[in-house]
């Protein structure tokens, strides 16, 4: 008994800390998910009545969680941006007021069950869920319950900062006598890279139809434009919005609207969204007419990123260049000259990347405040130390408040606590505002609209004043700054291992193109025909590549290259070629399918019984067009056997695939016949040294038995 007890006892010893480990590991897989559809209103004023909230609450976890009920807490006016920071992570603060719990039906919510959440607050005196005075507030929807095997607990919360203008039941309160001025960017951007191919003069392919979705009814495209266009009967917002447009997404749906492919498994299929596509290229179009345009790099590409492809003395300056160059795409398809110079880059800026984008024309980027250092405020356009570019910085602490879970709404707040609402220090207000959502961006059509038209609030209530971007950056620079990144924007950049492929893929694409030569009949440049390749690795360092691996990214770029080199290729002859004698050419037939010309350079591999008798000549195949080459050989030996004939360009780049020959041969070349000559002579030689060698040990034999032997007796 004793040693069972103690076994038992070691047994629980071993299992209780296994057993509380599992339990804690679980508790910290949420267990429910609060999607808000409605805060109403988004902005507290002097005559609002009361507060609803409405959404639903979800089982996410995969037990039953049963008593759910659900409570709004008030907390104290925030006075820093580090308590508005705190709000935003979902961190506690101190209760001004709190409602009663309210229960939520069913009783029990199953796995991957929903409920409904419906909450309404009265204000006013008598309320005691009361604002004091005007600034900002966090407000937190609490979600409580009780899962299966476990105790009542919190188990969802979503923070919100909510603007307070004015107390309900008070007088309105006054606003300050200097507003600051406040630009938005509105971003028309890809979410992801779409493109697969694009190759001249064939068809567009996408990887699916999610652009497709973005761009009809309801889709995240299609509300920002939308969204925009609602806001143009305000004309403060709309003097005051200036969209931010990718020429890559622009070029893709232009694409699109001429018809598309989307590639599958089992081969590319036509694309559906054609009409979508043309609906709001259209709708973009009328958007645009006479509005500021500022452009981003193409597909949101990581700049610095670039400037390390084929670093060095051979750094590709045309690929940053291309980039770069959107302005031209916006213009062309739609319409509109974007600012001159003005640039909203994505990504980590080194000082390498600032100097290379000053060389190419740009003479201001849009920038987060927090990327720069500088011992003035921010609070304005700056000089970039060592260069003779501009910064306009973009609010860090609202830029941050409009990305995540309830973006419009804490965006709202973070711009009302930077105009000065609400008694912060010193310095943490600003005389200046470029307000800037995240460029992928995907609030609901109705968040967007609501959103712009508390804006259109903001500045009817004097809070801020509305500014065109172009008047903020023709201030003149208050200071002077450096660029400033921290070590989790660098790991957050574009990886080496990417940059290493995407040299490897450009030094290839340089090789075949400058094997190519104009047409005088098909006049095609053929820096037009590697261009799809060339896009393609700009599109690999895309900010939304982020955390992929290498082979991904770059794998539609080396897809386009496999695809325009595989054009110039050796046919494998349908036969076996019977070479008539020793030194017989060997015939090749060379074709080229690209509408350029390609020079040529034939080379023999896997060749052991063929060799060949002179250099061969380089040749030209014409656009789309096919040359036959007799290559001049030697048969080392008669009989069957192959040999792999391939084309490079004339500095060795690859082209097409191996073709195999197979071939007979009956016919000895110099070599074969000097060798069998030879061997001859040494068999020869050997045989008569034999024979020799015979013919004296025979005579030798014969002398000896003619000589008389001398006996004993004899002697005696």
């Amino acid at each position: 008994m004793k040693r069972l007890a103690a076994t038992v006892l070691s047994i629980l010893f071993l299992a209780l800390p296994a057993l509380f480990g599992a339990v804690a590991q679980a508790q910290e897989q949420p267990r429910l998910r609060v999607d808000l559809d409605q805060l109403n209103p988004r902005v507290i004023t002097s005559i609002s009545t009361s507060l609803t909230v409405t959404g639903r609450v979800t089982n996410i976890g995969d037990r039953p969680i049963s008593k759910l009920s659900v409570r709004l807490q008030l907390g104290t006016r925030l006075q820093t941006e580090q308590q508005i920071g705190d709000v935003l992570a979902g961190g506690k603060f101190k209760d001004l007021a709190a409602t009663e719990f309210v229960d939520l039906e069913p009783d029990v919510l199953e796995a991957g069950k929903s409920a409904g959440l419906n909450l309404t607050v009265p204000l006013g005196q008598s309320s005691k869920f009361q604002f004091i005075r005007p600034g900002v507030y966090p407000l937190l929807v609490n979600v409580n319950g009780t899962p299966e095997f476990g105790g009542p607990e919190r188990l969802a919360a979503v923070s919100l900062l909510m603007p307070v203008l004015g107390v309900p039941g008070k007088a309105p309160a006054s606003r300050p006598p200097s507003p600051p001025s406040a630009s938005l960017l509105w971003p028309i951007a890809n979410s992801t890279v779409h493109v697969v191919s694009s190759p001249l003069g064939g068809p567009l392919t996408l990887a699916d139809e999610r652009l497709a979705g973005e761009l009809g009814p309801g889709g995240r495209l299609d509300s920002l434009v939308a969204a925009a266009r609602t806001a143009e009967a305000d004309t403060k917002v709309s003097s005051s919005l200036c969209l931010a447009i990718d020429p890559d997404l622009v070029a893709t749906v232009d694409g699109m609207a001429r018809g598309y492919q989307v590639a599958t498994g089992g081969g590319p299929v036509a694309g559906k969204g054609v009409e979508s596509a043309r609906n709001w290229l259209g709708q973009l179009k009328a958007l645009v007419a006479g509005r500021c345009v500022v452009t981003l790099p193409f597909a949101d590409a990581d700049l610095t990123a670039l400037t390390k492809v084929r670093a060095g003395d051979a750094t590709d300056t045309a690929l940053m260049a291309s980039a770069l160059g959107g302005a031209a795409t916006i213009k062309n398809l739609l319409g509109i000259q974007p600012q001159d110079g003005v640039l909203w880059p994505g990504g980590a800026l080194d000082s390498q990347t600032v100097e290379t984008i000053g060389k190419a024309g740009v003479k201001t980027v849009l920038t987060d405040s927090g990327k720069l250092q500088s011992d003035v405020p921010l609070s304005g356009g700056i000089s970039i130390e060592g260069t003779n570019l501009r910064a306009q910085p973009i609010d860090t602490l609202i830029a941050s408040a409009l990305n995540g879970s309830g973006g419009t709404q804490n965006g709202l707040g973070a711009i009302a606590f930077r105009a000065g609402l609400g008694g912060q220090a010193a310095g943490q207000e600003r005389a200046q505002l470029l307000i800037a959502p995240p460029r992928h961006w995907d609030p609901t059509g109705p968040d967007l609209t609501t959103f712009l038209e508390r804006m259109g609030d903001f500045y009817a209530a004097g809070l801020v004043k509305p500014t065109p971007l172009p008047d903020l950056l023709g201030e003149s620079p208050s200071g002077t700054a450096s660029v400033n990144y921290d070590p989790q924007d660098v790991s957050a950049a574009t990886g080496g291992d990417v940059t290493a492929k995407m040299s490897q893929i450009d030094n290839e694409t340089l090789g075949l193109s400058s094997a190519m030569t104009m047409d005088a009949t098909k006049r095609v440049n053929p820096a037009d025909v590697v261009a799809p390749v060339r896009l393609a690795l700009i599109r690999a360092t895309s900010t939304s590549w982020r955390g992929a691996d290498a082979e991904t990214v770059t794998g539609n770029a080396r897809g386009d290259l496999e695809a325009i080199r595989s054009q110039v290729t050796v046919e494998r002859p349908k036969q076996t070629i019977a070479l008539a004698s020793g030194a017989s050419p060997l015939p090749a037939y060379i074709t080229n399918g690209l509408p350029v010309g390609v020079n040529v350079r034939t080379v023999l591999k896997n060749n052991v019984g063929l060799r060949p008798t002179e250099a061969v000549p380089e040749r030209t195949v014409p656009a789309n067009g096919a040359v036959n080459q007799l290559l001049p050989v030697e048969a080392l030996r008669a009989g069957r056997f192959s040999v792999d004939v391939s084309l490079t360009t004339p500095d060795g780049t690859k082209l097409g695939t191996d073709a195999r020959f197979e071939l007979t041969s009956t016919e000895y070349g110099a070599i074969t016949i000097i060798i069998t000559v030879t061997a001859a002579g040494a068999l020869l030689l050997l045989s008569s040294r034999r024979i020799y060698r015979r013919i004296k040990d025979a005579r030798a034999t014969r002398t000896d038995e003619t000589t008389p032997r001398v006996t004993e007796d004899a002697q005696v």
